[in-house]
């Protein structure tokens, strides 16, 4: 799972997932039957527990005693004492350097197999083994799992099988969530039909992210029969088209569909999914889509989260048919090389309603020209701001320094010039500042002492001179400072000692010596830069 998307998880978490966890779904540990659980289903337990080859964790300690019901992982009915819910996801993802999980590299995960013992747990409602290494002898989804009649929930999301998606899990008629996603990557898995999907009448949750589908082209219609369905995952599937017609649409409800990191070569204008006004979370980044937006996105007024970054598509001007988006909470056009005026982006193109509820807009690596205009403030609940790699020329506002809600702002590799603000040390949730590859000039502001939080610091490739502020270094939680390639001058504060949590630092120092040459000092702690 891409590491960017914590905000989005969180709205997700909030807005969509709430069916899945209430009612028998939740632990119970109290049996109003009066009894333990069930024998059989104990020595099912136990025999998919043999089925087990490494548990650094400790997930199963305590799995032993009678009462199954107690053990860790497992939920039994209060009336019945029968099980109807096993959750032994990885609780300690490792995550790749790229952000990536997987999870036979964790410590943590569970290795071993799934065992055809759990067939036995008649009752089972909830099976969650996601983010674990249980992939048996042949690394393919069991068949097995196509018998578990009573499932409602199952989560297999994360572990790196390969091989066919059995279509007999059409067969668990009661499903209401499936996931078999491979956390946001390409996998090994395939299938060349998906009709059996129709036969999950009561599917709200459909991941199927990295199973290779490039096979199959009707796919919007065969999730067009599937009227409930809340959330579609179906990004890094080798998809080919999302341009298919659909005469009558059906998925009234849908809130969440992720088509990201497909290969759609079409007009980014003829996709079905325009149609669906529910829609709350829209990604379709990394793909090729080209042209204007339609008309019709002005009526998705239920929009959260609209992220169409990296289509490399100069046409996707912000047209006023965004201007009706007032629930968007995030915006990500980054990527897309578009052309425009900056002032008049914010002034005109983004709707004023939203100035209350952005949180998140990116904009960086397009074509945006001019001067960042004052009224950027009044987007006043923005949290992320990245114009960075664009053509912005001119001061930064001062008014920046009113987004006290920021924790990344990043406006490096553009024609910026004059001083840094000192109102930027207003910013006291920031945890990362670029500006990086400008033309600013002036000294370093003392006032960004007072960015306690603040890991990253890059103002690398500038023409800032004067001597480093001590004052900086009270911003005690960095990790990358670089100030390299500017014209500082006097020596390298003392106080640097005190950064314990430093990474990476990349400071060139000038002195000038009493006889007017200089020399240059440079100190450094690593390869990697920030940008």
């Amino acid at each position: 799972m891409r590491p960017t998307t914590n905000l989005l998880l969180t709205l997700i978490t909030i807005s969509i997932f709430p069916f899945f966890t209430n009612g028998t779904l939740q632990p119970q540990h109290q049996h109003a039957h009066g009894g333990g659980c069930n024998p059989d289903e104990r020595a099912a337990l136990l025999s998919f527990k043999e089925g087990i080859t490494s548990n650094n964790t400790n997930l199963l300690a305590s799995w032993k005693g009678q009462d199954c019901c107690r053990w860790r992982g497992v939920s039994c009915c209060n009336q019945t004492g029968h099980v109807i819910k096993l959750h032994l996801r990885n609780p300690n993802v490792t995550l790749d350097a790229y952000g990536y999980d997987h999870a036979c590299a964790s410590a943590s995960a569970l290795f071993g197999e799934i065992s055809p013992s759990l067939l036995s747990l008649k009752h089972l409602k909830h099976l969650d083994l996601s983010m674990n290494c249980l992939l048996g002898p042949n690394s393919q989804i069991p068949h097995l799992l196509g018998s578990m009649g009573n499932l409602r929930y199952l989560n297999l999301s994360g572990i790196p099988f390969t091989g066919r998606v059995p279509s007999h899990l059409g067969n668990l008629s009661k499903m209401q969530y499936l996931d078999l996603g491979q956390a946001g990557d390409y996998s090994d898995m395939y299938s060349m039909d998906i009709t059996w999907l129709t036969k999950l009448p009561f599917l709200k949750f459909l991941g199927m992210s990295g199973v290779n589908l490039s096979g199959i082209a009707d796919w919007p219609h065969t999730l067009n029969m599937i009227p409930p369905l809340r959330v579609i995952d179906l990004s890094y599937c080798l998809l080919d088209s999302a341009n298919q017609s659909l005469l009558h649409l059906n998925l009234t409800k849908l809130e969440k569909l992720d088509l990201s990191w497909n290969f759609f070569k079409h007009s980014l204008g003829s996709g079905w999914f325009w149609k669906v006004t529910s829609l709350k979370y829209l990604h379709l980044e990394w793909n090729l889509l080209f042209g204007k937006f339609p008309d019709t996105l002005g009526n998705m007024t239920y929009l959260r989260v609209l992220d169409i970054s990296y289509n490399g598509n100069p046409d996707m001007m912000m047209t006023g048919n965004i201007k009706k988006l007032c629930s968007l909470e995030i915006l990500d056009l980054s990527g897309n090389r578009i052309n425009g005026d900056i002032e008049s982006l914010f002034v005109e193109s983004l709707p004023q309603c939203t100035r209350k509820n952005l949180q998140k807009l990116d904009l960086s690596y397009n074509n945006f020209t001019g001067t960042l205009p004052n009224i950027v403030s009044d987007f006043s609940k923005l949290s992320i701001l990245s114009l960075s790699n664009n053509n912005l020329v001119g001061p930064i506002p001062a008014q920046l320094g009113n987004l006290t809600c920021l924790t990344s702002l990043d406006l490096f590799w553009n024609h910026l010039n004059g001083s840094i603000p000192p109102e930027l040390g207003a910013l006291t949730t920031l945890t990362s500042l670029d500006l990086s590859m400008n033309d600013l000039t002036g000294s370093i502001p003392a006032e960004l002492g007072n960015l306690r939080y603040l890991s990253e610091l890059c103002l690398s490739d500038n023409n800032i001179t004067a001597p480093i502020p001590p004052e900086l270094m009270n911003s005690t939680s960095l990790t990358h400072l670089d100030l390299s390639s500017n014209h500082l001058n006097g020596s390298v504060p003392t106080e640097i000692g005190s950064l314990n949590n430093l990474i990476y630092i990349g400071v060139c120092i000038v002195c000038i010596l009493p006889d007017g040459s200089s020399v240059s000092t440079w100190a450094s702690a690593a390869e990697n830069q920030c940008t």
